[in-house]
C-alpha cells in the first residue's frame, strides 16, 4: 500500500497549518476566528483515526463564535512520529504546547478514545490552561492500570495483541487491521466510522505512523509498573475539578457500561454522564447531532 499524505489535507471549511510545540511540529485543523478574544476548542482523536474524525463537529462549534483546533496527535497523520516519547503526559503537553503557540491561554479540551485519556490528564499535566474538559468512549484510566475495573475482553485482546513487535504495524500497513477494527468497534448496522475506512486506512500508511502508533499503546501497558507509569497515574489520580462532560455509546462493544463505573470517583467539578443510543465506539461519528449538541451545551457553562 503506497500511502498519500493529501489524505490527512482534506479541504473544507477549515484550514491546515503547522504548529510547532513541545519540541515536535503537529498538524492542526482549524477553524473560527482564532482570536484570543475567543474561547478555544481543541479536539482530539482516537485510535486509528485522525482529525478528520471531528468533520461534523469542527463547522458546527466555529458557526457558534468558538476558535476550534481539532489536532493530529504526535504519531499520527500529519504530525511528527518520532520513535520515543510516546507517554499520555508527553502528549499532555504537546496540546498544552498548541495552546500556547496559537496565542491562547486557556482551551476547553474534547478527547475521542486515545485522545479521551489525553483529555482526563490535561487538568493535572496543564492546569492553568484546561478550562473544561469532555471525554468521549474513553473510561478513567487510573481503575483500569491498577486493576480497579476489569479491562473488557475486547479491549484487552486489543491492547496484547498491539504488544507484539512488527505484526500489527505489517497488519496496518497491508490495510486489513484498520477495517476490520473500524467495524468491529462500531455499532451494528451503524457506517459512520466504517465508511471512512478507506481514508483512515491511508493516513496509518504514511511513513511511520504505524509504528508510532503502536507505542502509544505499548508504553500504555509496560508503563504501569515503571517510574514513568507511576508518575503519570499519581498525577492524573487526583480529582479533576474542571466542569467535565462524559459520553459512552449505549451499543460500544469495547468499553461497556461497568468500564465507567469509576468515573465519577475521579472528578470533583461539575460532571455531566450521557449515554447514546445507537452508537458504539466512534461517537462524533456514529452520532454526529447528539456529540454536536452535548459539546455545545457543555461548552456554554464555561465559555470566556
Amino acid at each position: 500500500m503506497v500511502a498519500d499524505s493529501s489524505c490527512v489535507l482534506v479541504p473544507g471549511p477549515w484550514q491546515h497549518r503547522d504548529v510547532a510545540a513541545n519540541g515536535a511540529q503537529f498538524h492542526v485543523v482549524t477553524a473560527g476566528e482564532l482570536s484570543p478574544e475567543r474561547s478555544l476548542v481543541v479536539l482530539l482523536h482516537a485510535f486509528p483515526e485522525f482529525w478528520w474524525a471531528w468533520r461534523h463537529q469542527i463547522p458546527a462549534l466555529a458557526d457558534d463564535g468558538y476558535a476550534v483546533v481539532a489536532m493530529d496527535l504526535r504519531g499520527f497523520a500529519g504530525s511528527d512520529k518520532p520513535p520515543h516519547r510516546h507517554e499520555t503526559a508527553v502528549f499532555a503537553r504537546d496540546v498544552a504546547g498548541v495552546i500556547r503557540s496559537l496565542g491562547f491561554g486557556s482551551a476547553a479540551v474534547v478527547g475521542h478514545g486515545f485522545g479521551g485519556t489525553v483529555a482526563w490528564a490535561m487538568p493535572h499535566i496543564a492546569p492553568g490552561l484546561t478550562r473544561a474538559i469532555a471525554v468521549l468512549a474513553n473510561p478513567h484510566p487510573v481503575p483500569l492500570h491498577t486493576f480497579r475495573t476489569r479491562v473488557p475482553p475486547r479491549a484487552l485482546s486489543a491492547l496484547l495483541r498491539f504488544q507484539v513487535p512488527w505484526f500489527p504495524e505489517r497488519a496496518i500497513r497491508e490495510g486489513e487491521l484498520v477495517a476490520r477494527l473500524l467495524r468491529a468497534w462500531s455499532a451494528p448496522g451503524n457506517d459512520g466510522a466504517t465508511s471512512e475506512s478507506a481514508r483512515y486506512t491511508e493516513a496509518l500508511g504514511l511513513p511511520f505512523a504505524a509504528h508510532s502508533t503502536m507505542e502509544h499503546f505499548r508504553w500504555l501497558l509496560r508503563s504501569t509498573p515503571r517510574p514513568d507509569g507511576r508518575r503519570y497515574l499519581d498525577q492524573v489520580s487526583a480529582p479533576v475539578t474542571v466542569p467535565t462532560l462524559t459520553m459512552r455509546g449505549r451499543q460500544d462493544p469495547l468499553w461497556p457500561a461497568r468500564a465507567f463505573r469509576h468515573d465519577a470517583g475521579f472528578v470533583s467539578g461539575p460532571l455531566r454522564q450521557e449515554v447514546l443510543d445507537g452508537a458504539g465506539h466512534f461517537l462524533p461519528e456514529e452520532a454526529p447531532d447528539a456529540v454536536t449538541a452535548l459539546l455545545l451545551e457543555h461548552l456554554a457553562t464555561v465559555r470566556a
